[in-house]
């Protein structure tokens, strides 16, 4: 595998260098000046950057993906999206075992965890996704260059290859796609080793259970992760500073349902609080809390703490002052509608930039970017970009929330249904949650979807193409869904925004 790696790479980089003479070794400084530039060059393999490549090879552009990561997929497929769903999955699966299937008329005795084996079935699942990236590459013709980008200038990289040496690429255009890391805690007082103290990339890969996990944040990060070990024996305890769980966009009421869904579940939640330090002592981690708006000091005891209070855009070592590439205060790169930076010839993508750090808008900003260098137009409409948080019971969501509705003084309708009057739920035995649907009350107007319940990433497809079309909640519950099928309680939650439903 790792020499099918290395002849790939020295593929891509016989095609960056032009000799008169004998071949260059591979080792040696390669120079492109005096070759064809490409059409477009991707800083950054990840769901934004490698979308964007092969969509620029797609539209005929000579393209080439610089990643330093030497595996394509970015945060994503290596240690955020893919990996947390493996274990969310896999730890769901085991829990579902351990409580559930009784009720079912299933009897199984001596469930044991065998976490290693959890552990490679996640490792399998991104290898798989990453290799097939390369195949994607190959397939499309897009030059896969594996190191680190470093502008020249606007129309000039330096590449420090993975397997040493270094060369130079020329661009007509050159999109930045590099994506996020993973923030600190504010101020520095805590932190993370990877160890006890971990992040994201940490928690997927523990080698064992923690008796006690403390969560600091609690976003759809902290609340996936919080939830594997959960499932899996630990005793988890989220603090959280604002007073709701779930992060930016999600409808207050929602946050309120899933916040008792998870308690029931066994995770403890410490709402408006404030972390002040973490310190290791003896095999453990003492957090010390206090109220948000200030009062009496608390401790918390833990195995193991995850930081998970947000992160930031990454543009290490791209050099972007070379290029005249502006930055806004919070380290994104300034762009305007059309992805444009400051500097003509160079747009930007993804979590580098402005809106949220979900990779499906990054892919759609791929996508939209080459087009406006192809074609001089592209699209992508922000109101319409779906969240999901991948615990049990699911929550998804798109569009406008009730208190963002009422603060901007909007008249609007809500219709909900529950998934316990729901055919398929009941037979599932799975019937926690809801569909709940906010219509513009004039012109009943499909304003926003809110679904906390069994099959909520992919139901909420479907709001999303309600939005995207500014389809009415009629629209919806006139369209005929298959019984029986979750489906059912969206059309219905449809019926309740405009008239009744049929069934609760």
């Amino acid at each position: 595998m790792l020499q099918a790696q290395k002849v790939s790479s020295r593929a891509a980089v016989r095609r960056l260098r032009h000799t008169a003479g004998a071949q260059a070794s591979r080792w040696q400084r390669g120079l492109a000046t005096s070759a064809e530039p490409y059409d477009a060059v991707i800083i950054g393999g990840g769901p934004g950057g490698y979308v964007a490549a092969i969509k620029a090879a797609q539209h005929g552009l000579r393209t080439a993906c610089i990643e330093k990561r030497g595996a394509l997929g970015g945060t994503c497929l290596n240690v955020g999206c893919i990996p947390s769903k493996a274990m969310l999955n896999n730890s769901h699966m085991y829990h579902q075992t351990q409580h559930d299937l009784q009720r079912r008329g299933i009897d199984v005795s001596d469930v044991k965890l065998n976490l290693p084996q959890m552990l490679k079935a996640k490792e399998d699942a991104v290898t798989g996704l990453t290799k097939g990236i390369e195949v994607l590459f190959k397939q499309n013709k897009v030059d896969y260059i594996k190191g680190a980008a470093s502008f020249i200038s606007p129309t000039k990289l330096s590449v420090k290859l993975n397997d040493g040496g270094e060369t130079e690429v020329d661009a007509k255009n050159i999109i930045i796609a590099t994506g996020s890391e993973v923030a600190p805690f504010p101020g520095g007082a805590i932190q993370i080793d990877e160890d006890q103290i971990v992040s994201s990339t940490g928690a997927l890969a523990l080698q064992k259970v923690p008796e006690k996990m403390v969560v600091i944040g609690g976003g759809i990060i902290g609340l996936e992760m919080g939830s594997v070990w959960s499932r899996l024996g630990a005793q988890v305890t989220v603090v959280e500073f604002l007073g709701a769980i779930g992060g930016a966009g999600i409808d207050e009421e929602v946050a309120k349902q899933f916040q008792r869904s998870l308690q029931k579940q066994g995770l403890k939640f410490q709402l408006n609080t404030k972390v002040l330090s973490a310190e290791k002592k003896d095999g453990k981690v003492y957090i010390k809390t206090e109220a948000a708006k200030g009062g009496k000091e608390d401790t918390l005891e833990a195995d193991v703490v995850l930081v998970a209070v947000g992160r930031r855009p990454y543009t290490e070592g791209l050099n972007l002052e070379a290029a005249g590439v502006e930055l806004d205060s919070r380290g994104r790169v300034v762009i305007d509608d059309q992805f444009n930076t400051s500097v003509k010839g160079i747009k930007c993508i993804g979590d580098v930039t402005f809106g949220p750090m979900l990779a499906h808008k990054a892919e759609e900003e791929g996508i939209a970017a080459v087009e406006y260098i192809s074609k001089g137009h592209g699209h992508v409409n922000y109101h319409a970009i779906p969240s999901v948080v991948y615990t049990h019971p699911e929550v998804a969501w798109v569009g406008k929330t009730e208190q963002e509705l009422k603060a901007a003084g909007v008249q609007y309708k809500v219709g909900k249904f529950p998934f316990a009057a729901n055919s398929r739920a009941k037979t599932n035995l799975d019937t926690e949650g809801s569909v709940k649907f906010i219509t513009e009350k004039e012109t009943d107007r499909v304003l926003g979807v809110h679904i906390i319940g069994p099959n909520a990433g992919e139901m909420i497809a479907e709001g999303v193409l309600a939005v995207e079309y500014g389809a009415s909640a009629e629209d919806i519950a006139r369209t005929c869904h298959a019984h029986p099928t979750l489906s059912e309680a969206f059309k219905e939650a449809a019926m309740a925004a405009y008239d009744k439903p049929i069934h609760f």
